[in-house]
């Protein structure tokens, strides 16, 4: 049992068999402690178990957990590969006790683990205790039979531990392998404790004690127990060597890079090998965790590794990218122990691709310039700061590297003058901003910008996590407090909450402080594009800058939103394959509950397309695979067949959103390439986990949006199934309402239009007999319908009730019965409005026109115009109670 993934599962299942809960790693974002770029030891995650905020269903834990030190206060970055024990990521074996056993248990599971589960020799351990604590130092005399001098107190802070200047803290022992006395180096609190022969692999702190103030401690009511052993250290101990680099992963994975490269790892290209080795681990678990490259934050540290890393592979000689030929290899030392690895392959190594194809032509130019800037320098000169700033600034090459390049000649660079230069290029920054006219309305946000710097969002994975008030903005004005019932905006180094963007809606939830404060996230908008804002109100107590505080997403109109952008992607898809490739998104609003989606078409859809557009996309959601997310350059994903959405702005980098597969394909596994998966998009926005968790996808809505663009809206999960059960009620109750069975009330509301129809008809037939046979109509009142006027014969008729359509039929009807003459008929509708024809037979439309007349006719209805043809003309007018005078008019007209 010498293997590192063997050493990690003794380690696990020792503690396991002495009643320790397996705990998995948490991941290296730190969900619990804003205060922390990267989770850097194994108690990260139990934080708020020992400080008394958050209970769990054990009180014993056991622990391999991920760690980093990368940036702020703990970085290794530069030491990485020129040493023996440096690393950017490293595993810390550790297990915990939240107020059940104490020393005495801890230093005997310890003891026994070493000693007896792996096998170390007592003679070639030392011990060291804090010099106060003489109950860890008679407990460890006890148990090993240790001389004093084997026992050794150390009176500084490396032997007591604080997790700050105030709360839980205590005294540490540490225990320490002796490496032999070929190896320099003294024992613990010697003069040359530096050294490499001595070495500590486990520490164990005895938490004891409450930090009140700076000058008060107490004891703790239920002291605890925080262990930590590097897996590595260990590792190398177990394997006889003093170097972490000589274990059986490090060599596994610089066999990998001397395999690819042709370069041997040793003399002056072994730091090269060993730098690739390390940070291949620290940036695949930072992707699988999801941090992506970015400028600022902890993207910029993952982007920092990884170029440094690719440093080495172009000095090694790779004139191709290297680091993604090496996950492979990664892949088949770790991936067993962390899974997440195995989910995130494609992310991990098309990032690594794309990054170090593209830095592979700012760091050909940018080493040259600099060996050309720096060609006069040696040993203990200091490189222009000027010129650092110009090849950081003009040609993209970062700081950090122009220090590694010229670590290795002795040659320093002058920090002063770079910052004082990026400090003059945010000023003429600031100042461009001011004078941009509309856009200075919102100068608060360039400010709190370039003053806090841009907000990590922590929302692809998470819904819960701490963060750190960075600035307070009420009334368009920064402030350092806000109290109850103060309606502002929150600004943190981090948040989970997702900033309005891309057509989703912003996300609503809490933001918890100190004492009980509490604010309501009402919304979530993105400034400057990566500045999250939170707007809402404080419902109690009060914030403050600089505190930490918890947050949390309202995680049911989370999921709602998450599903309903998912859905959005796969109806893209399904229209573009049912109505053609000329579809394309022309905006969109995702919310919880619904989903409105903007596409060119130039008519509406059918029913049988609104149909299928449902279909193909439900049968994407009822495949349930995962939905996979990937980090691609943008003509990478464009070629590949991704879609861009509307309105979104993209950089060099876009975020891929795979899902599906296509029915009948006898892959069912999505993102191998990006276009085997049946819907693919650029998407900045959060989603669903796989597709089945969209539930159901319902469109109800189909309408005109703008010249040659349609929309739909549709409901997903929960709101589709109500929708549907609404739908399937009101049709139950139209079946009871209509005496018949659900599956025939189509049947039976045809028969019923049709009797209507028929109805219709021969009410109609009615009124016009009526209408011309004189039963239930009006005349003039000269006792008949038909007269003479002048030298011709005039019929004219008021029917109340009559449609106006039927007019022409009456005037047919009537122009037969006068045989040569004039036909005027008035049809009062139900509403009181009228409408008039007036019909000239062919033998008098050279003396009459019926357009003529029923103009007349008209005005004396309230109306204007009329038209048709000199035998046969319509109008209308708004006073059906004119109808007689109208007749009149026509009379009189004839008369002339």
């Amino acid at each position: 049992m010498t293997g590192v993934n063997e050493i990690r599962s003794a380690f696990l299942e020792y503690f396991g068999k002495n009643g320790h809960a397996i705990v998995p790693s948490s991941p290296l974002v730190p969900r619990n402690d804003p205060t922390l770029m990267f989770t850097n030891a194994g108690m990260v995650q139990f934080k708020n178990v020992f400080t008394g905020h958050e209970t769990r269903d054990y009180v014993r834990a056991v622990t391999s957990q991920k760690c980093v030190r990368a940036g702020g206060k703990h970085n290794d970055l530069d030491n990485v590969g020129y040493t023996a024990r440096h690393h950017t990521f490293f595993e810390m074996l550790g297990n915990f006790s939240f107020g059940d056993y104490f020393k005495d248990v801890a230093i005997e599971l310890a003891w026994n683990l070493i000693t007896k589960e792996f096998g170390l020799d007592p003679k070639r351990l030392l011990i060291t205790v804090y010099k106060e604590d003489d109950q860890a130092f008679d407990i460890w005399k006890k148990l090993t039979g240790f001389p004093d001098e084997r026992i050794i107190r150390i009176g500084t802070s490396d032997n007591f531990w604080q997790m700050g200047d105030t709360g839980p803290c205590g005294p540490c022992s540490e225990i320490f392998f002796d490496h032999g006395e070929h190896i320099p180096g003294g024992p613990p609190g010697s003069p040359d404790e530096d050294g490499d022969r001595f070495i500590e692999i486990w520490n164990l702190v005895f938490m004891q004690y409450e930090q009140v103030t700076p000058g008060e401690r107490v004891d703790l009511p239920r002291p605890s127990i925080d262990t930590g052993m590097g897996l590595e250290r260990i590792a190398a101990v177990l394997q006889g060597t003093h170097d972490n680099y000589e274990t059986d992963l490090f060599r596994a994975l610089i066999a990998a890079s001397v395999d690819l490269t042709n370069v041997e790892a040793t003399g002056e290209h072994k730091a090269s090998h060993r730098v690739i080795a390390d940070h291949l681990r620290a940036v695949s678990f930072l992707i699988a965790d999801g941090v992506l490259p970015a400028n600022d934050g902890r993207g910029y540290v993952l982007r920092r590794i990884m170029r440094r890393a690719m440093r080495h592979a172009h000095l090694l000689g790779a004139t191709e990218p290297l680091m993604h030929r090496l996950v492979p290899a990664l892949m088949r030392q770790m991936a067993e122990a962390y899974p997440e690895l195995s989910r995130a392959n494609a992310l991990i190594t098309e990032t690594l691709k794309l990054e170090e194809t593209k830095f592979r032509t700012t760091l050909i130019k940018g080493l040259g310039l600099l060996s050309e800037a720096s060609s006069d320098l040696g040993k203990g000169d200091v490189f222009s700061g000027d010129v650092a700033f110009k090849l950081y600034d003009t040609y993209g090459f970062p700081l950090d590297l122009t220090e590694d390049a010229l670590r290795t000649r002795g040659i320093a660079v002058d920090h002063a003058a770079f910052n004082a230069a990026m400090e003059q290029q945010k000023a003429e920054a600031r100042k461009a901003w001011k004078g941009s006219g509309e856009a200075a309305t919102e100068t608060v946000w360039f400010e709190v910008r370039d003053k806090v710097g841009a907000t990590e969002f922590l929302g692809y994975d998470t819904e819960a996590a701490e963060g750190e008030i960075l600035s307070l903005i009420k009334d368009g004005k920064p402030v350092k407090t806000l109290k109850a019932g103060d309606e502002a905006q929150i600004i943190l180094n981090q948040t989970p909450f997702y900033g309005e963007s891309g057509g989703q809606v912003g996300d609503t939830g809490v933001i918890r402080g100190p004492k009980g404060a509490v604010f309501r996230v009402t919304d979530t908008q993105k400034r400057l594009s990566d500045l999250f804002v939170h707007f809402g109100t404080v419902e109690s107590g009060a914030f403050k800058t600089g505190e930490p505080v918890s947050l949390e997403v309202d995680h049911a109109r989370r999921t709602a939103t998450r599903a309903n952008h998912s859905a959005t992607h796969l109806l893209h898809e399904a229209l573009r394959q049912v109505l053609g490739t000329h579809v394309a998104q022309k905006g969109s609003l995702v919310a919880p509950e619904r989903l409105r989606f903007d596409f060119s078409h130039p008519k509406p859809m059918t029913a049988d397309e609104i149909r299928e557009v449902e279909r193909r996309a439900n049968e994407i959601v009822v495949q349930n695979v995962p939905v996979e997310t990937r980090l691609m350059a943008l003509d990478d994903a464009m070629e590949s067949g991704a879609m861009a959405l509307f309105g979104e702005k993209y950089g060099d980098e876009v975020r891929v959103v795979s899902m599906g597969y296509t029915p009948g394909d006898a892959s069912e596994s999505v993102g191998k390439k990006a276009n085997k998966a049946w819907s693919v998009e650029l998407c900045g926005g959060t989603h669903a986990k796989r597709t089945g968790d969209i539930g159901l996808i319902k469109v109800v809505g189909e309408s005109a949006s703008a010249a040659g663009v349609r929309r739909i809206e549709a409901l997903t999960s929960d709101g589709a199934r109500a929708y549907l059960a609404s739908q399937d009620e009101r049709l139950r109750e139209a079946a009871a309402m209509l005496r018949t069975r659900p599956e025939e009330v189509l049947d039976r509301v045809r028969a019923l239009l049709e009797e209507k129809k028929q109805l219709e008809r021969q009410l109609s037939d009615a009124k016009r007999q009526a209408a011309l046979g004189g039963s239930g109509a009006s005349d003039t009142g000269s006792g008949s319908a038909v007269r003479t006027v002048g030298d011709v014969k005039l019929l004219a008729r008021t029917v109340e009730g009559l449609n106006p359509k039927d007019l022409r039929g009456l005037i047919d009807d009537g122009k037969k019965q006068v045989g040569s003459g004039v036909v005027a008929v008035v049809g009062v509708t139900e509403d009181g409005k009228a409408g008039i024809a007036v019909g000239v037979t062919g033998d008098l439309t050279d003396t009459y026109s019926a357009v003529d007349l029923v103009r007349v006719g008209a005005e004396a209805l309230g109306g204007k115009g009329g038209g048709g043809r000199p035998d046969m003309a319509q109008a209308g007018g708004p006073d059906g109670s004119k109808a007689a005078d109208a007749i009149k008019a026509i009379e009189a007209r004839l008369a002339g």
